[in-house]
């Protein structure tokens, strides 16, 4: 049976070094913007349950999927490259050809920090066509938009551009809603920095209408 909120569930694979933080945050920003919710193995991170079903599990209950593989570079402590973006894509691609009849709806976008650099590292994806963020925050935002305008045919979402402005003005505001709500910049979880995005989204929508916030 198709899981509730499905089909606007959208599932976050991407890096989690500090040097991505800023572009983890403008992609939950951005999914949260065009009417979708960001999911993430972050949502659950004690989980006792072992870690790739807890992924394959929050997978199977979103029909969209964003795949950052940009990471290919050695770890410093290993000097070994990280697998685990290019492992969870497999998954999802294999979910999309494989899974239960629902899952056929799936549909992703790729991303890489430069175009056609996956043809070297990861070439059984040649023809997804994944876009390309240059480590940029404004563009990762752009990308996210088109391709949710796109997939979800959802009409007169704000254009990326518009919506990077807003995460902008919404990174302001962080602190004051911190502060209302009794928590800690430094210290937001996923779900923590979610619903505050959250929050944002419908008090701006509200504004729009002229409602009562």
């Amino acid at each position: 049976m198709k899981p509730q909120e499905y089909d606007d569930n959208v599932f976050i694979n991407c890096p989690f070094d500090k040097e991505y933080v800023e572009i983890f945050n403008a992609l939950v920003f951005a999914i949260s913007s065009c009417g979708s919710i960001p999911r993430s193995t972050r949502e659950e991170p004690y989980s006792a349950d072992n870690r790739l079903f807890q992924i394959m599990k929050i997978m199977s209950e979103c029909k969209y999927g964003i795949h950052d593989v940009s990471r290919i570079e050695l770890d410093v402590d290993t000097g070994l490259p990280r697998f685990n973006m290019p492992l969870e894509l497999r998954i999802f691609l294999g979910m999309m050809n494989f899974g239960q009849q629902y899952h056929r709806s799936k549909k992703c976008l790729i991303l890489d920090a430069e175009p056609y650099r996956y043809r070297k590292t990861i070439s059984d994806i040649a023809g997804q066509d994944p876009d390309c963020h240059h480590n940029n925050v404004k563009e990762a935002t752009i990308c996210i938009r088109n391709f949710l305008a796109s997939a979800s045919g959802r009409k007169r979402l704000p254009g990326g551009t518009f919506i990077y402005e807003d995460y902008l003005d919404f990174q302001k505001r962080l602190p004051i809603y911190c502060e209302e709500w009794k928590l800690n910049v430094s210290e937001l979880t996923f779900v923590d920095f979610k619903n505050l995005v959250a929050q944002w989204v419908w008090e701006k929508t509200a504004q729009s209408k002229n409602l009562p916030v």
